[in-house]
Formats: structure tokens, C-alpha cells, sequence
């Protein structure tokens, strides 16, 4: 006697395997369904940790066009946000203020990594105005310098500069 399956029986049993597969699946883990599942898992930490007056997350998973890949995620209770000198972070936000730093990031992110490849662009000035801009990123902790002259958004930063480009479009 043959123990092989026929095909109708392992097409039925791959049925019954994938049905079973989609009803564990999580609800509204996709994007635009509406349901809230990060704001409601947010919102069972915040009730362990007994944060009435709330918190904020935000979190990612990020594959660059460079082939790099990068997840994070950062929370804070609300009461530290309030509570906080607003004005430590100025130089991190005037920093994204310009048209041409904000290019240069993107262009970073892409894999133009040194300010040779950077002036290669239009738009973005001369040498030594790129060189101001890069100045200006690193100080402020978006972009930081690894060897040979190559720069580069840090991974803990990467997510956070796209969710502030995320909230600042209309």
C-alpha cells in the first residue's frame, strides 16, 4: 500500500494549515485597517507601569535602499515629556530646518556617503556650504563621520528622522 498522499489530500491539508495560519495571524497588524494594535499594546504597558496621565511610542523597521536595515523603537511617559526642557531639543530640529540638509540626508540614507559624492548632486552648493550643512547634522546627532570621510545617519537615528519627516507632512 502507498502511504504517499495524493494531491487532493495534501492540497486540502495545505487549505486546512493556511485557515489555521490566517485565524492566528493578529488582527489589524496591517497597515490602514484602522484598528489600533500598537495603541492598544501601548496603552497595557502604560496601565503595568500604573501611567495614568499616559505616554508616547514610536517604533520601526526600516530597510535602507543601501541594503542596511535598522528597527527601533523609543517610549516615554508623558509626565517626562511635560516635565522636560523643550529647548534641548532646538538644535536637533533647527538642524532639519534646511532644505539642503534635509537632501542630504535623504541622499546619505541612499548611499552617497562622502561629500565628493554629495557635491556630484545640484542644488546642494559648493564643497565647503556642503561641509557646513554635514557640520551642522553632526552636531546635532542626525548624521556622524566613520572613517575615510564617510558619513552616515546613525541607526538610532534613523527612525526618528523619518518620523519627523512622517509628522511634518501635511
Amino acid at each position: 500500500m502507498n502511504d504517499d498522499p495524493t494531491l487532493e489530500q495534501r492540497v486540502t491539508d495545505l487549505e486546512h494549515r493556511l485557515t489555521a495560519l490566517e485565524a492566528a495571524a493578529p488582527t489589524g497588524s496591517r497597515f490602514g485597517e484602522g484598528d489600533f494594535w500598537a495603541l492598544e499594546g501601548l496603552k497595557g504597558q502604560l496601565a503595568e507601569l500604573g501611567a495614568a496621565d499616559g505616554g508616547v511610542l514610536y517604533t520601526g523597521a526600516v530597510r535602507l535602499p543601501g541594503g542596511e536595515y535598522c528597527e527601533w523603537q523609543y517610549g516615554q511617559l508623558t509626565s517626562g515629556l511635560m516635565e522636560g526642557d523643550w529647548t534641548e531639543t532646538a538644535d536637533a530640529f533647527a538642524a532639519l530646518g534646511h532644505p539642503v540638509r534635509l537632501r542630504l540626508l535623504r541622499e546619505i540614507l541612499g548611499g552617497r556617503r562622502t561629500a565628493a559624492e554629495l557635491a556630484e548632486l545640484d542644488g546642494v552648493g559648493t564643497t565647503g556650504q556642503i561641509y557646513h550643512h554635514l557640520r551642522q547634522l553632526t552636531s546635532a546627532g542626525w548624521l556622524h563621520t566613520s572613517g575615510r570621510g564617510r558619513h552616515e545617519v546613525p541607526p538610532a537615528r534613523v527612525v526618528p528622522l523619518l518620523v519627523a519627516l512622517t509628522l511634518a507632512r501635511p
